[in-house]
């Protein structure tokens, strides 16, 4: 636990410091159709850090076809440049999920983008169905309750929230969305915006490259979706690849190497272990300290390790956990999985989520008997992907671009951003979506996992990047010289 206090105070400590600077005053919208401005703050509800911002709000037709119908109100925030004259071009930042709010996103990724904002306003808008944006949330499900359960409960689960969503989630898509952020701009009185996404942000970024490229200055995708790129069947390929490079490395750790010779045995072994019998385990709850008791099943498992992959800071632990695990020690593995499960599950919004990847993914999985075989090989397995298919059947098809599922083309300059461990959005998306970006620049930041704008010197490349509105002339060498975190070997920490 240790691990998480010192990541949050660290983080804190940054994002303090950013939220005390003085704010610019914004008195009113710049354009027309936005709200007046009001000061407000930003970050998410169990958030320990917030910003100072200024807020606003913009009426936009649910179903764009018919104007004339309900109107749905878009939650903007604007943090002003420091400078008493911005650039003309504001950075818009694009959360990822599908399901995360830019207003409570930007918080934790705010240091990154400190350099930025002393000449730029930057603008957060909560995507449709997400934040203050008419947040489409599904109930939470009966306490004890499995999500792997029959194909009846799970089409009984589906139908159960979308009676309860308020809004019609086939207009809760990226191609109505990407108009939303158009619709913003404009109101706000900007001609050319620089766009940042990470992770599904980065498919958001793409379509409004896509569709607004006389608007789009420059790009920066993190952590990238291309356009053409059906999330689903790669998601386990991807986890067990990135698990692989986490205990690959550890090998090459002296410390790591002497304290857990063995980490793929350990991890078969609990594989093994589990599946023929979960296990209970005692312990306190990691964010209440109340005394609970919880099953520990192999998909339970698997599943916290996959989101502990995303960052070589969780990732570090890996090797112990699973070590201890190994040896029927379940508790430090459970607690872990139960604090960061919690933490980004609070985070998302179920229904606009399951409004995207039921229209811009589900229908488009494809898999040859080969790709299942090997999808069942992988520590994930299928599960995860067959349980979305089968959800995704009671889910109305949404509204989609004829041309959303095609590379996007584009000769805007691109930057696009890739943790080497990443175990969601390989390097490997990069350079396919990069393939008809023809003034783009790749970076692969070793050891990293998902998400790198905030890592070492990324930031002032990135700031850099957006500055000139080019990958030329990008001095990019320090990137190699970006560690990971390094490994725990014991539950003091990892050895300086």
């Amino acid at each position: 636990m240790k691990l998480a206090t010192r990541m949050r105070r660290k983080r804190s400590l940054l994002l303090c410091l950013f939220g005390l600077v003085a704010l610019a005053s914004l008195s009113r919208a710049r354009g027309t159709g936005a709200s007046a401005f009001s000061d407000c703050q930003i970050g998410g509800p169990d958030s320990p850090v917030h910003l100072q911002a200024r807020c606003t709000s913009l009426a936009v037709p649910e179903d764009r076809t018919h104007p004339e119908g309900r109107k749905i109100k878009l939650h903007i925030a604007v943090l002003k440049a420091r400078a008493s004259e911005a650039k003309p071009d504001p950075l818009f930042f694009i959360a990822g999920g599908p399901g995360q709010a830019s207003t409570e996103a930007f918080v934790q990724e705010a240091s990154a983008f400190d350099a930025l904002r002393d000449s730029r306003d930057i603008v957060l808008v909560d995507q449709r169905g997400t934040g203050g944006s008419n947040r489409l949330d599904c109930p939470a499900p009966p306490a004890g309750s499995s999500p792997y359960g029959s194909d009846a409960e799970i089409a009984q689960a589906a139908a159960a929230c979308l009676k309860t969503l308020p809004g019609d989630p086939r207009f809760y898509t990226t191609s109505v969305a990407v108009e939303d952020l158009d619709a913003v701009r404009a109101a706000l009185g900007y001609t050319d915006v620089d766009v940042y996404g990470i992770s599904y942000g980065t498919r958001v970024a793409l379509q409004y490259l896509r569709e607004y490229p006389d608007h789009t200055r420059s790009v920066v995708l993190d952590g990238v979706v291309p356009a053409d790129l059906a999330l689903g069947p790669d998601v386990s390929l991807d986890a067990e690849r990135a698990l692989k490079l986490i205990f690959t490395r550890c090998g090459r750790d002296a410390a790591c190497r002497q304290a857990f010779p063995n980490p793929d045995g350990d991890f078969a072994r609990l594989e093994a272990e589990l599946k023929a019998r979960p296990a209970l385990v005692s312990l306190r709850d990691p964010l209440t300290g109340a005394p609970r008791s919880e099953t520990l099943t192999w998909d339970k498992l698997a599943g916290a390790v996959r989101l502990m992959s995303y960052q070589s800071e969780t990732a570090s632990l890996l090797p112990l956990l699973i070590h201890q695990a190994a040896a029927k020690d379940y508790g430090p593995l459970m607690g872990t999985a139960l604090m960061f499960t919690g933490e980004i599950e609070s985070g998302f919004a179920e229904g606009m989520g399951s409004a995207v990847v039921c229209t811009e993914d589900a229908p488009f999985y494809r898999e040859t008997p080969a790709e299942q075989s090997a999808l069942r090989d992988t520590y994930l397995g299928a599960v995860s992907m067959e349980l979305m298919v089968k959800s995704c059947r009671a889910w109305p098809k949404g509204v989609m671009a004829a041309d959303f599922k095609q590379p996007v083309q584009s000769d805007r300059p691109v930057l696009l951003l890739s943790g080497e461990d990443d175990p969601v959005t390989p390097p490997a998306n990069a350079a396919r979506a990069a393939r008809t970006l023809s003034n783009s620049l790749s970076l692969v930041v070793p050891g990293q996992g998902h998400g790198n704008v905030y890592r070492g010197c990324v930031p002032r490349i990135t700031a850099d990047f957006i500055d000139k509105a080019s990958v030329k002339g990008l001095d990019t060498s320090c990137v190699k010289k970006i560690k990971p975190f390094p490994f725990f070997v014991d539950f003091s920490g990892p050895i300086p």
